[in-house]
Protein backbone atom coordinates (compact mmCIF):
# COMPACT_ATOMS: atom_id res chain seq x y z
CA UNK A 1 0.00 0.00 0.00
CA UNK A 2 1.20 3.44 -0.70
CA UNK A 3 2.10 5.95 1.81
CA UNK A 4 0.25 9.59 2.23
CA UNK A 5 1.61 11.79 0.51
CA UNK A 6 1.10 15.32 -1.85
CA UNK A 7 1.26 12.91 -4.77
CA UNK A 8 -1.45 10.49 -3.96
CA UNK A 9 -3.85 13.38 -2.32
CA UNK A 10 -5.89 13.09 -6.15
CA UNK A 11 -6.62 9.64 -6.12
CA UNK A 12 -7.97 9.29 -2.44
CA UNK A 13 -11.77 8.58 -2.40
CA UNK A 14 -14.94 10.44 -2.50
CA UNK A 15 -15.60 11.60 1.25
CA UNK A 16 -12.42 12.45 2.29
CA UNK A 17 -11.71 16.01 2.43
CA UNK A 18 -8.35 16.77 0.78
CA UNK A 19 -6.40 20.70 0.53
CA UNK A 20 -8.05 22.24 -2.59
CA UNK A 21 -5.04 25.03 -2.26
CA UNK A 22 -1.46 24.68 -4.04
CA UNK A 23 0.76 23.66 -0.84
CA UNK A 24 3.84 25.14 -3.22
CA UNK A 25 2.59 28.49 -2.69
CA UNK A 26 2.53 28.53 1.14
CA UNK A 27 5.57 29.96 2.84
CA UNK A 28 6.12 30.00 6.65
CA UNK A 29 4.80 32.55 8.89
CA UNK A 30 4.55 30.29 12.39
CA UNK A 31 7.26 28.29 13.91
CA UNK A 32 5.50 25.80 16.26
CA UNK A 33 7.42 23.14 18.81
CA UNK A 34 5.57 20.37 20.38
CA UNK A 35 3.29 18.77 16.99
CA UNK A 36 1.49 16.48 19.05
CA UNK A 37 -2.18 15.30 18.96
CA UNK A 38 -3.73 18.49 19.85
CA UNK A 39 -1.66 20.91 17.97
CA UNK A 40 -2.46 19.15 14.81
CA UNK A 41 -6.56 18.17 15.96
CA UNK A 42 -6.45 22.63 16.74
CA UNK A 43 -4.25 24.94 15.93
CA UNK A 44 -2.94 23.10 12.68
CA UNK A 45 -6.83 22.74 11.72
CA UNK A 46 -7.15 26.45 12.17
CA UNK A 47 -4.67 27.35 9.63
CA UNK A 48 -5.50 24.42 7.27
CA UNK A 49 -9.56 26.01 7.58
CA UNK A 50 -8.11 29.53 6.55
CA UNK A 51 -5.89 27.94 3.36
CA UNK A 52 -9.28 26.53 2.30
CA UNK A 53 -10.57 29.96 2.36
CA UNK A 54 -7.79 31.25 0.39
CA UNK A 55 -6.66 32.84 3.17
CA UNK A 56 -3.21 32.75 5.47
CA UNK A 57 -0.98 31.28 1.91
CA UNK A 58 2.19 33.07 4.21
CA UNK A 59 0.93 31.74 7.55
CA UNK A 60 2.40 27.98 7.29
CA UNK A 61 3.22 25.97 9.60
CA UNK A 62 6.91 24.71 10.58
CA UNK A 63 6.80 22.21 13.26
CA UNK A 64 9.87 21.34 15.58
CA UNK A 65 10.51 18.40 17.19
CA UNK A 66 12.73 18.77 20.93
CA UNK A 67 12.37 15.31 22.63
CA UNK A 68 14.29 12.50 21.55
CA UNK A 69 10.54 10.88 21.23
CA UNK A 70 9.94 13.43 18.56
CA UNK A 71 11.67 11.10 16.06
CA UNK A 72 8.88 9.37 15.89
CA UNK A 73 6.57 12.29 14.45
CA UNK A 74 9.70 13.64 11.89
CA UNK A 75 9.75 9.82 10.89
CA UNK A 76 5.84 9.52 10.51
CA UNK A 77 5.47 12.98 8.71
CA UNK A 78 8.27 13.48 6.87
CA UNK A 79 8.18 10.89 3.91
CA UNK A 80 3.85 12.20 4.13
CA UNK A 81 5.04 15.47 2.65
CA UNK A 82 4.10 16.92 6.44
CA UNK A 83 0.49 14.99 5.88
CA UNK A 84 -1.92 13.55 8.25
CA UNK A 85 -5.36 12.92 8.65
CA UNK A 86 -7.80 14.39 10.97
CA UNK A 87 -10.77 11.68 12.43
CA UNK A 88 -13.63 13.73 13.86
CA UNK A 89 -15.89 10.94 15.49
CA UNK A 90 -19.25 12.29 16.56
CA UNK A 91 -21.21 10.78 19.38
CA UNK A 92 -23.96 9.17 16.51
CA UNK A 93 -20.88 7.24 15.04
CA UNK A 94 -20.31 9.10 11.48
CA UNK A 95 -17.11 10.21 11.20
CA UNK A 96 -15.16 12.83 9.12
CA UNK A 97 -11.88 12.29 7.41
CA UNK A 98 -10.00 15.15 6.69
CA UNK A 99 -6.49 15.73 5.01
CA UNK A 100 -4.59 18.44 6.82
CA UNK A 101 -2.05 20.10 4.58
CA UNK A 102 -1.02 23.30 6.45
CA UNK A 103 2.40 22.23 8.18
CA UNK A 104 5.00 22.57 5.41
CA UNK A 105 8.08 21.22 6.86
CA UNK A 106 8.67 19.53 10.05
CA UNK A 107 12.37 19.68 11.82
CA UNK A 108 14.08 17.62 14.12
CA UNK A 109 15.90 19.85 16.59
CA UNK A 110 18.60 17.50 18.08
CA UNK A 111 19.38 16.28 14.40
CA UNK A 112 19.13 19.99 13.50
CA UNK A 113 19.70 22.61 15.82
CA UNK A 114 21.15 25.28 12.54
CA UNK A 115 17.94 24.50 10.84
CA UNK A 116 15.74 25.41 13.92
CA UNK A 117 17.84 28.79 14.17
CA UNK A 118 18.11 29.48 11.05
CA UNK A 119 13.90 29.47 11.08
CA UNK A 120 13.49 30.99 14.17
CA UNK A 121 15.70 33.89 12.75
CA UNK A 122 14.01 34.23 9.62
CA UNK A 123 11.93 37.37 9.26
CA UNK A 124 8.98 35.24 7.54
CA UNK A 125 8.39 33.86 11.42
CA UNK A 126 6.21 36.14 12.95
CA UNK A 127 4.43 33.98 15.51
CA UNK A 128 6.22 31.17 17.60
CA UNK A 129 3.83 28.99 18.84
CA UNK A 130 3.93 26.29 22.32
CA UNK A 131 1.99 23.02 22.70
CA UNK A 132 5.30 21.46 25.21
CA UNK A 133 2.72 20.48 27.95
CA UNK A 134 2.62 22.25 31.74
CA UNK A 135 5.68 20.70 32.51
CA UNK A 136 7.56 22.74 29.63
CA UNK A 137 7.25 25.87 31.11
CA UNK A 138 9.87 25.24 34.16
CA UNK A 139 7.99 26.89 36.96
CA UNK A 140 7.80 25.43 40.33
CA UNK A 141 4.16 24.19 41.12
CA UNK A 142 3.67 25.65 44.43
CA UNK A 143 5.11 29.28 44.03
CA UNK A 144 5.19 29.63 40.32
CA UNK A 145 8.53 31.22 40.03
CA UNK A 146 10.99 29.57 37.29
CA UNK A 147 12.86 26.74 38.32
CA UNK A 148 16.40 26.58 36.53
CA UNK A 149 16.75 22.61 37.37
CA UNK A 150 13.91 21.28 34.64
CA UNK A 151 15.76 19.27 32.05
CA UNK A 152 16.35 20.59 29.18
CA UNK A 153 16.77 24.53 30.49
CA UNK A 154 19.13 23.16 33.56
CA UNK A 155 21.46 22.23 30.38
CA UNK A 156 20.71 25.41 27.98
CA UNK A 157 22.04 27.66 31.00
CA UNK A 158 25.11 25.58 32.17
CA UNK A 159 25.90 26.49 28.30
CA UNK A 160 25.11 23.94 26.11
CA UNK A 161 26.68 23.83 22.23
CA UNK A 162 23.51 24.07 20.95
CA UNK A 163 20.09 24.98 22.55
CA UNK A 164 17.95 21.79 24.45
CA UNK A 165 14.42 23.59 25.36
CA UNK A 166 12.31 25.57 23.86
CA UNK A 167 13.46 28.71 25.93
CA UNK A 168 16.95 27.77 25.06
CA UNK A 169 15.94 27.90 21.30
CA UNK A 170 13.35 30.72 21.57
CA UNK A 171 16.23 33.12 23.12
CA UNK A 172 18.93 32.25 21.42
CA UNK A 173 16.31 33.13 18.13
CA UNK A 174 15.68 36.68 19.66
CA UNK A 175 19.21 37.42 20.40
CA UNK A 176 20.24 36.67 17.04
CA UNK A 177 17.68 38.56 15.54
CA UNK A 178 17.97 41.94 17.79
CA UNK A 179 21.72 41.73 16.73
CA UNK A 180 21.12 41.13 13.31
CA UNK A 181 17.97 44.61 13.36
CA UNK A 182 15.27 41.46 12.33
CA UNK A 183 12.25 42.33 14.29
CA UNK A 184 11.20 40.10 17.43
CA UNK A 185 8.66 37.19 16.61
CA UNK A 186 5.50 37.15 18.85
CA UNK A 187 4.99 34.25 21.54
CA UNK A 188 2.01 32.29 21.67
CA UNK A 189 1.16 29.70 24.27
CA UNK A 190 -1.20 26.98 23.45
CA UNK A 191 -0.96 25.10 26.69
CA UNK A 192 -3.39 24.02 29.51
CA UNK A 193 -1.69 27.12 31.51
CA UNK A 194 -3.62 29.92 33.43
CA UNK A 195 -2.71 32.72 32.17
CA UNK A 196 -0.30 30.60 29.71
CA UNK A 197 1.06 34.07 27.98
CA UNK A 198 2.35 35.58 30.95
CA UNK A 199 3.36 32.06 32.70
CA UNK A 200 5.68 31.93 29.18
CA UNK A 201 6.56 35.70 29.42
CA UNK A 202 7.66 35.31 33.40
CA UNK A 203 9.64 32.04 32.76
CA UNK A 204 11.27 32.84 29.35
CA UNK A 205 11.89 36.65 30.65
CA UNK A 206 13.59 34.96 33.70
CA UNK A 207 15.79 32.65 31.40
CA UNK A 208 17.26 35.05 29.80
CA UNK A 209 18.20 37.21 32.53
CA UNK A 210 19.94 34.48 33.50
CA UNK A 211 21.86 33.80 30.16
CA UNK A 212 21.85 37.83 29.04
CA UNK A 213 20.16 40.34 31.40
CA UNK A 214 20.66 43.09 28.82
CA UNK A 215 18.70 40.38 26.16
CA UNK A 216 16.14 39.95 28.90
CA UNK A 217 15.32 43.72 29.06
CA UNK A 218 15.17 43.63 24.67
CA UNK A 219 12.44 40.54 25.15
CA UNK A 220 10.75 42.27 27.62
CA UNK A 221 10.23 45.53 25.64
CA UNK A 222 9.70 43.60 22.51
CA UNK A 223 8.61 40.55 22.40
CA UNK A 224 4.41 39.77 22.61
CA UNK A 225 2.98 36.77 24.68
CA UNK A 226 -0.70 36.50 23.94
CA UNK A 227 -2.86 34.31 26.16
CA UNK A 228 -4.74 31.55 24.62
CA UNK A 229 -7.77 28.78 25.56
CA UNK A 230 -7.98 25.90 23.76
CA UNK A 231 -9.97 23.13 23.94
CA UNK A 232 -10.56 19.95 21.92
CA UNK A 233 -10.91 16.13 23.32
CA UNK A 234 -7.84 14.97 21.17
CA UNK A 235 -7.02 11.00 22.14
CA UNK A 236 -3.30 9.32 22.03
CA UNK A 237 -3.85 8.00 18.25
CA UNK A 238 -4.64 3.92 19.13
CA UNK A 239 -3.40 1.28 16.35
CA UNK A 240 -7.23 1.01 15.53
CA UNK A 241 -6.94 4.64 14.49
CA UNK A 242 -3.93 4.20 11.90
CA UNK A 243 -5.74 1.48 10.46
CA UNK A 244 -9.09 3.22 10.38
CA UNK A 245 -7.56 5.96 8.13
CA UNK A 246 -5.68 3.59 6.08
CA UNK A 247 -8.57 1.32 5.36
CA UNK A 248 -10.80 4.51 4.31
CA UNK A 249 -7.98 6.41 2.30
CA UNK A 250 -6.37 3.35 0.28
CA UNK A 251 -3.29 4.60 1.81
CA UNK A 252 -0.97 4.15 4.65
CA UNK A 253 -1.09 7.27 7.50
CA UNK A 254 1.74 6.37 10.02
CA UNK A 255 0.31 9.17 12.48
CA UNK A 256 -3.07 10.14 12.06
CA UNK A 257 -5.20 11.86 14.71
CA UNK A 258 -8.22 11.25 15.87
CA UNK A 259 -10.57 13.93 17.60
CA UNK A 260 -14.60 15.14 19.09
CA UNK A 261 -16.20 17.38 17.09
CA UNK A 262 -16.03 19.97 19.73
CA UNK A 263 -13.48 23.21 18.89
CA UNK A 264 -12.72 26.39 20.79
CA UNK A 265 -9.97 28.41 20.61
CA UNK A 266 -9.82 31.52 22.52
CA UNK A 267 -7.35 34.14 21.60
CA UNK A 268 -6.04 37.31 22.80
CA UNK A 269 -5.97 39.50 20.20
CA UNK A 270 -2.46 40.97 20.41
CA UNK A 271 -0.38 40.66 17.37
CA UNK A 272 1.99 43.58 16.58
CA UNK A 273 4.46 41.56 14.58
CA UNK A 274 0.83 40.39 11.86
CA UNK A 275 -1.27 36.89 12.51
CA UNK A 276 -3.53 35.20 10.69
CA UNK A 277 -6.84 36.22 10.21
CA UNK A 278 -8.43 33.69 12.82
CA UNK A 279 -11.51 34.53 13.58
CA UNK A 280 -12.63 33.39 10.03
CA UNK A 281 -11.77 29.92 11.08
CA UNK A 282 -13.94 29.70 14.77
CA UNK A 283 -11.74 31.64 16.81
CA UNK A 284 -13.12 33.60 19.28
CA UNK A 285 -10.56 36.91 19.44
CA UNK A 286 -10.91 38.87 22.57
CA UNK A 287 -9.49 41.25 25.01
CA UNK A 288 -9.19 38.79 28.25
CA UNK A 289 -8.86 35.79 27.71
CA UNK A 290 -8.71 34.91 31.69
CA UNK A 291 -12.19 34.22 32.45
CA UNK A 292 -12.71 31.37 29.41
CA UNK A 293 -9.35 30.02 30.54
CA UNK A 294 -10.58 29.62 34.25
CA UNK A 295 -13.51 28.02 32.83
CA UNK A 296 -11.84 25.36 31.05
CA UNK A 297 -9.53 24.37 33.72
CA UNK A 298 -11.61 24.41 36.40
CA UNK A 299 -14.59 22.78 34.91
CA UNK A 300 -13.50 20.83 32.17
CA UNK A 301 -9.58 20.09 32.96
CA UNK A 302 -10.27 19.47 37.22
CA UNK A 303 -12.86 17.70 36.33
CA UNK A 304 -10.91 15.40 33.79
CA UNK A 305 -8.86 14.39 36.75
CA UNK A 306 -11.94 14.21 39.07
CA UNK A 307 -12.94 11.20 36.60
CA UNK A 308 -9.63 9.49 36.02
CA UNK A 309 -8.64 8.21 39.48
CA UNK A 310 -11.97 7.02 40.84
CA UNK A 311 -12.77 5.42 36.91
CA UNK A 312 -9.54 3.22 37.08
CA UNK A 313 -9.92 2.41 40.58
CA UNK A 314 -13.41 1.31 39.52
CA UNK A 315 -12.11 -1.00 36.96
CA UNK A 316 -12.99 1.18 33.69
CA UNK A 317 -10.57 1.98 31.23
CA UNK A 318 -12.23 4.26 28.58
CA UNK A 319 -13.49 7.67 29.30
CA UNK A 320 -17.01 6.77 28.12
CA UNK A 321 -17.35 3.93 30.83
CA UNK A 322 -16.62 5.70 33.25
CA UNK A 323 -19.57 8.51 32.40
CA UNK A 324 -21.66 5.10 32.34
CA UNK A 325 -21.55 5.14 35.92
CA UNK A 326 -23.74 7.81 37.84
CA UNK A 327 -21.71 7.87 40.74
CA UNK A 328 -19.07 9.56 38.93
CA UNK A 329 -21.15 11.25 37.11
CA UNK A 330 -22.56 13.07 40.40
CA UNK A 331 -19.70 13.53 41.31
CA UNK A 332 -18.26 15.82 38.66
CA UNK A 333 -21.59 17.66 38.26
CA UNK A 334 -21.67 18.51 41.90
CA UNK A 335 -17.87 19.23 41.65
CA UNK A 336 -18.71 21.68 38.84
CA UNK A 337 -21.53 23.12 40.40
CA UNK A 338 -20.57 23.61 44.33
CA UNK A 339 -16.97 24.28 44.08
CA UNK A 340 -15.66 25.19 40.74
CA UNK A 341 -18.53 27.48 39.56
CA UNK A 342 -18.48 29.75 42.46
CA UNK A 343 -14.93 30.68 41.88
CA UNK A 344 -15.23 31.36 37.89
CA UNK A 345 -16.30 35.17 36.73
CA UNK A 346 -18.92 35.55 34.26
CA UNK A 347 -17.65 34.37 31.01
CA UNK A 348 -18.89 36.39 28.31
CA UNK A 349 -20.90 34.75 25.74
CA UNK A 350 -21.28 31.86 27.74
CA UNK A 351 -23.94 30.08 29.59
CA UNK A 352 -22.11 27.99 32.03
CA UNK A 353 -25.19 25.63 32.72
CA UNK A 354 -25.26 25.12 29.35
CA UNK A 355 -21.35 24.52 29.33
CA UNK A 356 -20.86 22.35 32.02
CA UNK A 357 -24.22 19.93 30.72
CA UNK A 358 -21.72 20.14 27.12
CA UNK A 359 -18.98 18.61 29.12
CA UNK A 360 -21.12 15.70 30.37
CA UNK A 361 -21.88 14.98 26.95
CA UNK A 362 -18.49 15.24 25.23
CA UNK A 363 -16.89 12.71 28.22
CA UNK A 364 -19.65 10.57 27.51
CA UNK A 365 -18.68 10.18 23.31
CA UNK A 366 -18.28 6.77 22.79
CA UNK A 367 -16.93 7.12 19.60
CA UNK A 368 -13.20 9.30 20.72
CA UNK A 369 -12.14 5.99 22.66
CA UNK A 370 -10.07 8.59 25.10
CA UNK A 371 -8.60 6.59 27.87
CA UNK A 372 -8.71 6.80 31.46
CA UNK A 373 -4.93 6.31 31.64
CA UNK A 374 -4.16 9.80 29.33
CA UNK A 375 -6.02 11.57 31.85
CA UNK A 376 -4.21 10.42 34.94
CA UNK A 377 -1.02 10.87 33.20
CA UNK A 378 1.39 13.92 34.84
CA UNK A 379 -0.89 14.61 37.36
CA UNK A 380 1.37 16.24 39.45
CA UNK A 381 1.76 19.21 36.55
CA UNK A 382 -2.12 18.86 36.35
CA UNK A 383 -3.89 19.35 39.84
CA UNK A 384 -1.74 21.74 41.48
CA UNK A 385 -2.91 24.17 38.20
CA UNK A 386 -6.25 23.29 37.68
CA UNK A 387 -7.95 21.91 41.34
CA UNK A 388 -6.00 23.06 44.00
CA UNK A 389 -6.73 26.92 42.80
CA UNK A 390 -10.08 25.96 43.40
CA UNK A 391 -9.52 24.67 46.78
CA UNK A 392 -7.53 27.67 48.04
CA UNK A 393 -10.01 30.46 46.60
CA UNK A 394 -13.08 28.62 48.49
CA UNK A 395 -11.07 28.24 51.60
CA UNK A 396 -9.98 31.64 51.34
CA UNK A 397 -14.29 32.64 51.97
CA UNK A 398 -14.92 29.57 54.07
CA UNK A 399 -16.43 27.14 50.80
CA UNK A 400 -17.31 23.80 50.63
CA UNK A 401 -14.07 21.97 48.87
CA UNK A 402 -15.56 18.14 50.08
CA UNK A 403 -15.31 17.09 46.27
CA UNK A 404 -11.96 18.78 45.63
CA UNK A 405 -10.50 16.41 48.47
CA UNK A 406 -11.81 13.41 47.44
CA UNK A 407 -10.56 13.97 43.84
CA UNK A 408 -7.08 14.87 45.45
CA UNK A 409 -7.40 11.57 47.61
CA UNK A 410 -8.80 9.24 44.95
CA UNK A 411 -4.93 10.61 42.82
CA UNK A 412 -3.42 9.80 46.14
CA UNK A 413 -4.57 6.26 46.03
CA UNK A 414 -4.31 5.72 42.36
CA UNK A 415 -0.47 6.73 42.91
CA UNK A 416 -0.19 3.44 45.00
CA UNK A 417 0.58 2.18 41.62
CA UNK A 418 -1.81 -1.18 42.68
CA UNK A 419 -5.67 -0.96 41.95
CA UNK A 420 -8.40 -2.66 43.86
CA UNK A 421 -7.55 -6.24 42.49
CA UNK A 422 -3.91 -6.05 42.79
CA UNK A 423 -3.22 -5.46 39.65
CA UNK A 424 -0.32 -2.86 38.91
CA UNK A 425 -1.40 0.61 37.89
CA UNK A 426 1.41 1.75 35.25
CA UNK A 427 1.68 5.43 36.84
CA UNK A 428 2.89 7.85 34.37
CA UNK A 429 4.23 11.19 36.00
CA UNK A 430 7.59 13.32 35.75
CA UNK A 431 7.54 12.83 39.45
CA UNK A 432 5.95 9.05 39.25
CA UNK A 433 9.06 7.40 41.62
CA UNK A 434 9.18 10.29 44.37
CA UNK A 435 5.38 9.55 44.41
CA UNK A 436 4.83 6.11 44.26
CA UNK A 437 6.84 5.91 47.06
CA UNK A 438 5.10 8.56 49.20
CA UNK A 439 2.20 7.41 48.01
CA UNK A 440 2.96 3.73 49.66
CA UNK A 441 3.57 4.83 52.93
CA UNK A 442 -0.35 6.55 53.61
CA UNK A 443 -1.78 3.82 55.19
CA UNK A 444 0.63 4.24 57.67
CA UNK A 445 0.74 8.01 57.32
CA UNK A 446 -2.53 8.83 55.46
CA UNK A 447 -1.24 12.47 55.81
CA UNK A 448 2.28 11.35 53.60
CA UNK A 449 0.46 12.26 49.92
CA UNK A 450 -0.42 15.84 50.84
CA UNK A 451 2.45 16.74 53.28
CA UNK A 452 4.57 17.09 49.80
CA UNK A 453 4.64 21.05 50.02
CA UNK A 454 5.82 21.30 46.55
CA UNK A 455 2.68 20.17 45.14
CA UNK A 456 0.35 21.07 47.71
CA UNK A 457 1.90 24.14 49.55
CA UNK A 458 0.37 24.59 53.08
CA UNK A 459 -2.77 23.02 52.16
CA UNK A 460 -2.12 19.79 55.00
CA UNK A 461 -2.34 22.44 57.85
CA UNK A 462 -5.92 23.03 57.09
CA UNK A 463 -8.26 21.21 58.55
CA UNK A 464 -11.47 21.99 56.16
CA UNK A 465 -9.40 20.08 53.56
CA UNK A 466 -7.75 17.44 55.30
CA UNK A 467 -10.90 16.11 57.22
CA UNK A 468 -12.76 14.93 54.00
CA UNK A 469 -9.39 14.06 52.19
CA UNK A 470 -8.43 11.68 55.67
CA UNK A 471 -11.96 10.21 55.03
CA UNK A 472 -12.00 9.56 51.81
CA UNK A 473 -8.62 8.06 51.59
CA UNK A 474 -9.15 5.78 54.62
CA UNK A 475 -12.82 5.04 52.58
CA UNK A 476 -10.82 4.05 49.24
CA UNK A 477 -8.27 1.42 51.25
CA UNK A 478 -11.11 0.11 53.80
CA UNK A 479 -14.23 -0.27 51.38
CA UNK A 480 -12.61 0.86 47.48
CA UNK A 481 -14.35 2.84 45.36
CA UNK A 482 -17.82 2.26 44.51
CA UNK A 483 -18.87 2.35 48.00
CA UNK A 484 -16.59 5.75 48.54
CA UNK A 485 -18.39 7.22 45.95
CA UNK A 486 -21.67 6.38 47.45
CA UNK A 487 -20.51 7.68 51.00
CA UNK A 488 -19.44 10.92 49.40
CA UNK A 489 -22.58 11.91 47.43
CA UNK A 490 -24.78 10.47 50.12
Amino acid sequence: MKRLSQEVLSQLPTGVEIPRYDRTTITPGILHFGVGAFHRSHQALTIDRLLTQGLAQDWGIVGVGLLQSDKRMFDALGPQDCLYTLITKHPDGQVHYQVIGSIIEYLYAPENSDGVLARLVDPAIRIVSLTITEGGYSFDRVTGEFDPTTPGVAEDLQGSPHPISAFGYIVEGLRRRRANGTPAFTVQSCDNIQGNGEVAKKMIIEFAQRKDPELAEWISEHVVFPSSMVDRITPVTAPADIELASTKLGVEDHWPVPCEPFFQWVVEDHFPAGRPPFEKAEVQMVSDVMPYELMKLRLLNASHQGLCYFGRLSGYTYVHEVMADPLIVTLLRRYMDEEATPTLAPVPGVDLEKYKNQLIERFSNPQVLDTVARLAAESSDRIPKWLLPVVREQLKVKGPVALSAAIVASWARYDEAIDEQGNPIEVVDPLRDELITIAKTQRENPKAFIQNTKLFGDLESNPSFTQPYLAVLNSLHVDGAQITLKRILS
